[in-house]
């Protein structure tokens, strides 16, 4: 089986959060033992803020066993929606198009999602399996 694995848990990690440090890693290591952990174009690019160049970003990427997959085009397509329907509910951020990418990834090719973000992901994707604190 495999894992997407959200920005934000790597990002806790990362930037050695003092809230979820320990949850995210613990969650992150518990799933690498039996499951491949995806990522994508746009988690990647939400974690390069912490590099100052690919390479080093790579490196990580590598080392924590993180697999690269691009985002199926269905995905992108379900994100639109989502996105739409998000603004009909007086959603007023505009930076949230990447989360419905991310949750669009996962629902699209049925994997679980390892992400802090829970309700935004089970509100607009009734079939994700969704793990979070």
């Amino acid at each position: 089986m495999s894992i997407i694995i959200d920005s934000n848990i790597i990002l806790d990690i990362l930037t050695e959060d003092k809230h979820w440090f320990d949850w995210s890693s613990d969650q992150l290591l518990k799933y690498s033992e039996e499951n491949d952990l995806i990522i994508n174009q746009i988690i990647y690019s939400e974690i390069s803020i912490r590099f100052s160049n690919i390479e080093e970003l790579d490196q990580v990427i590598s080392e924590a066993n993180l697999k690269f997959e691009s985002l199926p085009l269905e995905a992108s397509f379900l994100a639109g929606k989502c996105f739409m329907q998000y603004k009909k509910n007086s959603g007023t951020k505009l930076s949230t198009l990447p989360d419905f990418y991310i949750g669009a990834h996962a629902a699209i090719t049925r994997r679980p999602l390892l992400t802090r973000d829970n309700k935004k992901y089970s509100t607009y994707f009734s079939n994700l399996e969704i793990i979070s604190p």
